[in-house]
């Protein structure tokens, strides 16, 4: 209850300085057209900082496409327009209700785009109060008109917007190195992925069709089918873990996934606080998501039919499945891992990839060829004493669907 007394006047304090610098409005004419921005959040030699707007879109869906997609120029065009118009959907208009953006661009002394920030708003929740918190994703550059301000100028104006916490769990070495010396926390096993492996040459195959779609299916794939029976032994499914419970496990349908959710998270002290149908629309958008095959939901149950856990996974036959959210509860870690394992062997996947959790790691260390890389910085950073000693201690819900690794921005391949 100390919290509560001593942080909610102070979490008031910023959410009203908030609200009052996203009502103020600056009027511009550019060639003769009226424009209506919000106010620049951050104003240097370099250029000056402001909210997302509608006009900026096609600019930013540019750089993200020749930043994090190689794309090149003339071919560009088509997927542009898809970037952009999903960039609108879940920056300027999350949950159909349209807005003043959180999403940043750095526009320079010369009025073009040096970088952006993309901003997803959400709410966690700590001994009853609720906090706001900013999920920041990709954070680019445009390389011939910044000199490498526009990084840090864009951290140092979403920590001016009055969020109780900012995280991300995403971040590659070049944000990392920004973000630490702004006394981001970082949760080092969440920045792993693992990957468990059923059939090594389907594996190969599947990663070098995400490079070569056509070569890889009539090239690699015929050999990977020929290669993998005689791994099946080496690689085969998973021994299950002991359990005082016969577990059984059961497809479920997006809304029984978001009911449950909630539930299996409350052990922790610093949790989202989803209300109003939200977790509901965050997993439709998720469902949207094209690179790794449709999204699965299913449970864990116990003989009386009690929930032990739930998971949500892409997958697809020959493909690697890619774990979009587990969550247990109790000593439930290792059946609802087995399960999900069995799921993707039996659904005919090559394996499984996902992000690590410090709460279920020694059961990811009891399995057989199960590899570990860096897979991008998990960080939380926040004012309140309270949330720093949650943060420390790895009290927290991160990562899946709060995170942004649910977006198509992640994976997918626009324009195609």
């Amino acid at each position: 209850m100390h919290f509560l007394g001593s942080c909610q006047p102070r979490i008031s304090r910023l959410q009203q300085r908030t609200s009052i610098g996203f009502r103020m409005q600056l009027v511009s004419r550019i060639t003769g057209v009226e424009k209506v921005f919000a106010p620049a959040v951050l104003d240097s030699r370099h250029g000056s900082v402001r909210p997302l707007a509608a006009e900026d879109l096609e600019r930013v869906a540019a750089l993200f496409l020749t930043r994090f997609r190689r794309r090149r120029r003339h071919l560009l065009d088509r997927a542009i327009v898809e970037t952009a118009e999903y960039m609108r959907k879940i920056y300027l208009d999350p949950g159909g209700q349209p807005g003043t953006s959180n999403a940043l661009v750095q526009i320079n002394r010369q009025g073009d785009l040096g970088g952006f920030l993309g901003v997803l708003n959400a709410r966690y929740e700590l001994d009853g109060a609720t906090l706001s918190a900013a999920i920041i994703g990709p954070l680019m550059a445009d390389t011939g008109t910044d000199h490498g301000s526009a990084g840090p100028q864009l951290l140092r104006a979403v920590h001016q917007h009055g969020f109780d916490l900012h995280l991300t769990d995403s971040a590659n070495r070049v944000s990392l190195a920004f973000a630490r010396p702004m006394k981001y926390q970082l949760l080092p096993a969440h920045c792993l992925g693992w990957t468990r492996i059923f059939r090594p040459a389907a594996v190969v195959s599947a990663a070098l069709r995400g490079k070569w779609p056509g070569l890889s299916r009539f090239v690699f794939d015929p050999c990977a089918k020929a290669f993998d029976p005689f791994t099946r032994k080496r690689f085969e499914p998973p021994v299950q873990h002991s359990s005082p419970h016969r577990v059984h496990r059961a497809s479920m349908d997006a809304g029984q996934f978001a009911e449950q959710l909630p539930t299996l998270v409350s052990d922790y002290s610093l949790r989202p606080r989803w209300q109003d149908g939200e977790l509901s629309r965050l997993i439709a958008l998720a469902v949207e998501k094209r690179a790794d095959g449709p999204l699965h939901f299913r449970g864990t149950y116990d003989e009386a039919g009690k929930m032990l856990g739930c998971y949500a996974f892409y997958g697809q036959v020959g493909g690697i499945a890619n774990l979009l959210q587990i969550q247990s509860s109790g000593s439930h870690w290792g059946v609802t891992l087995d399960a999900l394992m069995a799921d993707a062997w039996t659904m005919g996947c090559a394996g499984v990839i996902g992000q690590t959790q410090s709460r279920f790691m020694p059961q990811l260390f009891s399995y057989k060829n199960v590899f570990f890389r860096y897979a991008g910085g998990t960080m939380v950073r926040s004012r309140i004493p309270e949330v720093t000693e949650a943060v420390r201690s790895g009290d927290i819900f991160i990562g899946g669907l709060m995170g942004d690794r649910w977006t198509r921005l992640s994976s997918d391949d626009f324009g195609r």
